[in-house]
């Protein structure tokens, strides 16, 4: 009976994780379509009066999502440069920005890494500790473990692709 439990946790680990992973594909195949569908002037406008352009938002999202690379374990961030420029919670007048073909293909890129990383992780090793996280207070609280930070970084993306979706009507 025991190794049957077991047996079943593996497969519910597994399961779960497929689970999150497939909704991390979803909302970046969902995101493509739409960077894909936007023009380069409809991405430099803001989303809504003094909101960010769609521009810093993919910025923003490289500069997060490049953040999972050493918080999972998986090495340096690709693109440690964007950080100064688009993390935060607004775009900064004056700071000089890649351009948004450069901007794209980082994105390309770093989907691409994180899609390897992800398959390659065991799935136990999902189920540990990120690297901001002490042991002492992993062990009071487990749920904030590596998926949890997918799942964070999926809901922050689909966010923003809410955001990106208002540019697709300006014309």
């Amino acid at each position: 009976m025991a190794s049957q439990t077991s047996t079943t946790t593996v497969i519910d680990k597994e399961l779960f994780i497929k689970m999150v992973i497939s909704n991390w594909e979803l909302q970046n195949t969902r995101f493509n379509k739409l960077l894909d569908k936007l023009t380069d002037e409809q991405l430099a406008s803001p989303t809504a009066p003094g909101r960010n352009s769609g521009t810093w938002i993919l910025g923003h999202l490289i500069a997060v999502n490049d953040g999972m690379i050493p918080l999972l374990g998986f090495g340096d961030k690709l693109f440690p440069d964007l950080e100064v420029h688009f993390t935060g919670e607004k775009e900064r007048a004056g700071t000089p920005a890649p351009a948004l073909e450069t901007l794209k293909s980082n994105w390309h890129t770093l989907n691409a890494r994180l899609a390897a990383y992800f398959t390659e992780l065991p799935a136990d090793e999902w189920f540990t500790r990120h690297n901001s996280i002490s042991p002492e207070d992993f062990a009071k609280e487990p749920h904030r473990n590596k998926l949890n930070i997918l799942i964070n970084r999926t809901n922050h993306e689909a966010y923003h692709l809410g955001q990106l979706i208002y540019l697709d009507q300006k014309h």
